[in-house]
């Protein structure tokens, strides 16, 4: 257990050095941003989530970025990117291979697996934020629902992942 020295200096025995070393290395990294000034209430809230889901996942040392928007933005991703003309609830971009991080990504521990988009005005109040985050990081781990058998195994997943965040 770390332990102050009388001159206020933080010190730590082998043990607590070591647990502390590898809880760095395994951390997840997660940022969440609001795209409209509106939503930069929830930005906080949106991020804690996230990493619980990455940890009920099992997941370590994963960096992802969550955006929230507005059914605009939303709209407008969804017809450029999928060729859908009207708003989605979530969307997901995985980080394409050898692609430019940004500075921030680069000093991350995490493998950047992607961006979720989260519409913020998503018209199914029955469907909650943190379903809509686990539906999207799922799909970034590789999952999907083109298929029913894949569909399937997603569904189940993201039944586990919702039961331990006490969702349903």
């Amino acid at each position: 257990m770390p332990y102050l020295k009388g001159d206020g200096d933080l010190f730590f025995n082998a043990t607590s050095a070591k647990i502390f070393l590898k809880s760095q290395k395994m951390a997840n990294k997660v940022s969440a941003v609001a795209l409209q000034k509106k939503f930069k209430k929830f930005e906080n809230r949106i991020k804690k989530n996230t990493l619980k889901i990455l940890k009920i996942l099992k997941k370590e040392r994963i960096s992802v970025d969550v955006y929230l928007a507005d059914n605009k933005t939303m709209k407008f991703l969804n017809k450029k990117f999928r060729n859908k003309n009207k708003s989605a609830n979530v969307l997901s971009f995985i980080e394409p291979k050898n692609f430019i991080s940004s500075p921030i990504a680069k000093r991350s521990s995490g493998k950047k697996i992607g961006e979720i988009y989260l519409n913020m005005e998503q018209k199914d109040k029955l469907i909650s934020k943190e379903f809509l985050i686990a539906h999207g990081i799922l799909h970034l781990l590789g999952y999907d629902h083109i298929r029913k058998s894949d569909a399937i195994k997603m569904e189940v997943k993201e039944k586990s992942v919702s039961k331990k965040l006490k969702i349903f």
